[in-house]
């Protein structure tokens, strides 16, 4: 047995065969039938020439197959990739691309999209396609039934040794650019984002057999935990692996987030633990708990992570459930868990009280207490002391990726060696470190946009728009919004004799990017300022965007 994704379920599953581990929507499956299915496909997969190390897309909203089609590519030592549904054609192809896909995992709901890119992609040559509708495209892509593809194929765990320096990618935003994928080993990973360093006592696990002793035999005091993030985003697939090696059953919101619904999984289920993103799902929680007055004496704890979560709907959130454990936690797809820190009511009315009579700054952000390996570094990449006051960058030693998948350059940005030959992963968020050891978080050194826990590049973005005939240059930002963190806005000149509305470049836009990454705030200027290089001043637009003077509907 391995520090590896598929011996640790596996084992876990041998542990607790009988218990109901993945409930999504009307499906509650058993360990040992997630199990079965997940070798069934495993074994058909590798029966149609897949190997170890080759990429599987898996692209779908939240399902049952999704996490079958990610644990029978593990089986197998092949590598799955999150796709993001969300994506429209030229992104589709740019992630299928840029992956090397060679099967893919898909709801039939989709299949239009990948139909209509077919045939720029000769190495994708595998769709296996599950769920209602779209006959004719999936004809058109040749997709084999995902069903059948199991009923044909063995249910055996025949698949061989694996290793703990097998292969995990995650595809996520980076600084400027499309999506990267980060390279991890599988180790690696599990103790970054697994439990392998256990995130309460610091402690690591000695070997991959101590997961499998916090296994409630008895089903006593299990934990019941409901990630709301997307399971194409890491927070949510590591949420889902953690609680699958220590056999706690998971709960997944089918489709896309709507408040109601996952307060009635929580009231119905009795779930312990909730993970959200920030105020984009914490705000419409907050909004449906007045509404319908839910009861929820099960649940317990309330982690927050991606995105920025206000002191206000904290407040709300702890006066509506008295005993909530609330927790503010960081990490990043290219360090993994960062840091956390438990908030209290008491704490949050000082905060509060003190912004207002304006003795805390408003620019300083989440405070955590940081994690094993984790240190604010200076420009030589060496740690800054508690209390120094220098804003570095915040990085994580010890367990932390390779690299970048197929990408060099930004790899040696992120991946770096101090002069004592450390390595270190810096992602780009700006820190500093106070005197008692914690360490503030004073956002991303980059330009790329949080909105609702979204990573959005602006220079992507700004492609879109500039394809538009009216526009003949464009940045785009993202200024403060009450609910999604930050709020995509486009400061835009305009060809000689044009001009656009933001009706204009929301149905322009669209047909570019997804929906999540179109302005939905246009500023009309006479001239986009750049540097003598070409350069972008995003300063500049961030002034023009919140000054408003230009602001156009």
């Amino acid at each position: 047995m391995e520090f590896n994704v598929a011996d640790l379920v596996e084992a876990a599953c041998d542990r607790v065969p009988e218990r109901e581990i993945l409930i999504c929507g009307d499906s509650r499956v058993l360990f040992k039938d997630l199990d079965l299915r997940a070798n069934r496909l495993a074994n058909y997969l590798r029966s149609i020439g897949v190997e170890p190390g080759q990429h599987i897309g898996v692209y779908a909203q939240n399902c049952v197959e999704w996490v079958e089609g990610m644990l029978a590519a593990y089986k197998i030592r092949a590598v799955p990739i999150n796709v993001n549904y969300r994506y429209v054609e030229d992104e589709l192809h740019y992630i299928f691309d840029n992956a090397d896909i060679v099967a893919l995992v898909f709801h039939r709901e989709y299949a239009d999209r990948a139909a209509n890119i077919k045939d720029r992609l000769p190495n994708l040559k595998t769709y296996i396609a599950f769920g209602e509708g779209n006959e004719d495209a999936c004809a058109k892509l040749g997709a084999v039934d995902y069903e059948e593809s199991l009923a044909q194929s063995s249910p055996d765990r025949n698949f061989g040794a694996r290793s703990s320096d097998d292969t995990y990618v995650l595809y996520t935003g980076g600084t400027t650019g499309m999506p990267k994928g980060v390279i991890w080993t599988h180790k690696d990973v599990i103790f970054a984002l697994g439990g392998g360093i256990d995130p309460y006592t610091g402690v690591p696990a000695e070997k991959p057999e101590d997961f499998q002793d916090k296994i409630k035999a008895d089903g006593e005091g299990m934990l019941k935990q409901l990630p709301m993030a997307p399971l194409m985003h890491g927070a949510a697939q590591w949420n889902v692996l953690s609680q699958l090696f220590v056999g706690n059953p998971v709960f997944l919101v089918p489709g896309g987030f709507e408040a109601h619904k996952c307060w009635e999984i929580v009231q119905h289920e009795g779930i312990n633990a909730i993970m959200i993103t920030g105020d984009a799902t914490a705000r419409p929680l907050m909004d449906a708990l007045k509404e319908k007055k839910y009861e929820i004496p099960s649940l317990a704890v309330l982690v927050s992570s991606a995105a920025i979560f206000s002191p206000s709907v904290k407040l709300e959130f702890l006066e509506y459930k008295e005993g909530l454990i609330l927790m503010d936690a960081t990490g990043s797809s290219e360090q993994g868990m960062t840091g956390k820190l438990m908030v209290t009511k008491e704490g949050l009315l000082q905060e509060i009280e003190e912004k207002k009579q304006g003795k805390v700054e408003k620019s300083r952000g989440v405070k955590i207490a940081p994690g094993p390996d984790v240190a604010v570094l200076d420009e030589n990449w060496m740690p800054l002391p508690p209390g120094s006051e220098v804003i570095g960058k915040l990085a994580r030693s010890g367990n932390i990726p390779s690299g970048y998948y197929k990408d060099p350059v930004k790899s040696a940005e992120t991946f770096v060696s101090d002069a004592n030959g450390k390595r270190w992963s810096v992602a780009g968020d700006l820190a500093c470190m106070d005197a008692d050891g914690t360490i503030v978080m004073l956002g991303r050194g980059s330009t790329s946009i949080n909105s609702g826990g979204e990573k959005i590049y602006p220079e992507e973005v700004e492609g879109a728009l500039k394809s538009h005939p009216a526009i003949f240059d464009a940045l785009v930002v993202g200024v403060p919004d009450e609910r999604w963190g930050q709020r995509v806005t486009a400061v835009v000149q305009c060809r000689e004799g044009k001009s656009v509305c933001l009706a204009d470049i929301d149905n322009h836009c669209r047909t570019h990017v997804a929906g999540y990454k179109v302005p939905r705030e246009l500023h009309l200027v006479d001239e986009v300022k750049r540097a003598p290089s070409g350069k972008p001043d995003y300063r500049w637009a961030k002034e023009v965007a919140l000054d408003g003077s230009s602001k156009v509907s």
